[in-house]
């Protein structure tokens, strides 16, 4: 059991999480780690009515989830972050994670498209860049069905030498 999918998605739970993915990783739990998001008591009420049937779903702030998943988790668990600077915390807090997957991060202004669903700033480039480093599969990928993309594709960097190409 344990942490099964890690996702970065600025959406939270829709339907590719709702429809696929959860069923693609027989997930169990769902937890949207957020500090933001966790001060929001009507935020915590979408995500548990946006989660499938039969799977919890939790809104939790990263100083919280740090400590529970310290514990560890009986259940499948998938996560949800918006962005890889919360992700970055976590594994620098001692959280293990198998890998992670990147589905939409907005364009906004600022921001540099990757790909059609997925913009960065300068500081989620530096965290892709240490999560990296720490060891970290990274992956663009909508849906199961769709073409996966290495984020070390867009970062410069040979993930087998762990340094820029």
């Amino acid at each position: 059991m344990g942490i099964s999918f890690v996702r970065i998605d600025d959406r939270l739970i829709h339907g590719q999480v709702a429809t696929t993915w959860v069923r693609n990783y027989n997930i169990e739990q769902v937890a949207v780690i957020n500090d933001q998001l966790s001060k929001d008591p009507l935020q915590e009420s979408v995500i548990k009515m946006a989660a499938p049937t039969g799977v919890y779903a939790v809104l939790i702030d990263i100083n919280s989830f740090i400590a529970v998943a310290k514990k560890g988790f009986k259940k499948k668990t998938m996560l949800i972050f918006t962005n890889p600077t919360d992700v970055l915390k976590v594994v620098e807090n001692g959280v293990e994670l198998p890998f992670i997957n990147v589905g939409g991060m907005k364009y906004r202004e600022g921001r540099a498209k990757l790909t059609e669903a997925v913009s960065v700033t300068e500081e989620d480039m530096e965290a892709f860049k240490k999560l990296v480093e720490h060891g970290l599969d990274i992956e663009i990928q909508m849906v199961p069905s769709s073409e996966k993309q290495k984020i070390t594709k867009f970062l410069g960097l040979n993930k087998s030498e762990g340094r820029n190409v």
